[in-house]
């Protein structure tokens, strides 16, 4: 083997060599890569077993949740239920207490027949009872007036006694036509 021979092999092993480092370097990153990815894969593996764990919490949460609902729907269609019960004991009780008051008002007017009955107004029996009063007052007061001009307007019994206009009062038109009248 030559001189040259050896050099060139010592080079190619020089190069073999530098390659040789660049491959273990090269495997040293790897199987730091590969640690590195081992780590995170625990830590994926521990953060999935927390999800998880909090997905089922929150599962169970919804379906808490859904029940309450469930049960506060039934309760909105209860109460519904009573409201429309309600509504119509209301108007039936409206109807019964329109009747009643109609019956009130007829048998006040019958037991006042000095008020005329169309006074007599009110839709409940408190308002009837206070129109009943009012009516009451206002008859008083109109047969008190009634009375007080029938008082002042007597007259004396008998006819007046006939004196002849004043004829100086009269006009000319009137005086004749009284000449007229008179001698008919």
């Amino acid at each position: 083997m030559t001189d040259e021979e050896v050099q060139a092999l010592q080079n190619e092993l020089k190069a073999t060599q530098g390659e040789l480092e660049t491959t273990k370097t090269e495997l040293e990153g790897i199987k730091a890569e590969k640690e590195a990815l081992a780590s995170d894969k625990e830590t994926l593996r521990v953060e999935s077993a927390t999800l998880a764990g909090e997905l089922e919490t929150k599962a169970a949460a919804i379906t808490e949740l859904e029940q309450a609902i469930g049960e506060r729907d039934s309760e909105i269609v209860t109460f519904k239920q009573g409201t429309v019960e309600s509504v119509e004991k209301v108007t039936s009780l409206q109807e019964s207490l329109n009747l009643a008051v109609s019956a009130y008002k007829t048998a006040v007017a019958q037991a006042n027949l000095a008020v005329p009955g169309e006074l007599i107004t009110g839709d409940t029996i408190e308002a009837v009872d206070q129109s009943l009063e009012s009516s009451k007052s206002l008859v008083s007061t109109v047969r008190a007036s009634i009375e007080a001009e029938i008082a002042s307007g007597k007259v004396p019994a008998g006819a007046p006694a006939r004196i002849a206009p004043d004829l100086e009062s009269l006009s000319p038109r009137e005086k004749i036509q009284y000449a007229i009248t008179k001698s008919r």
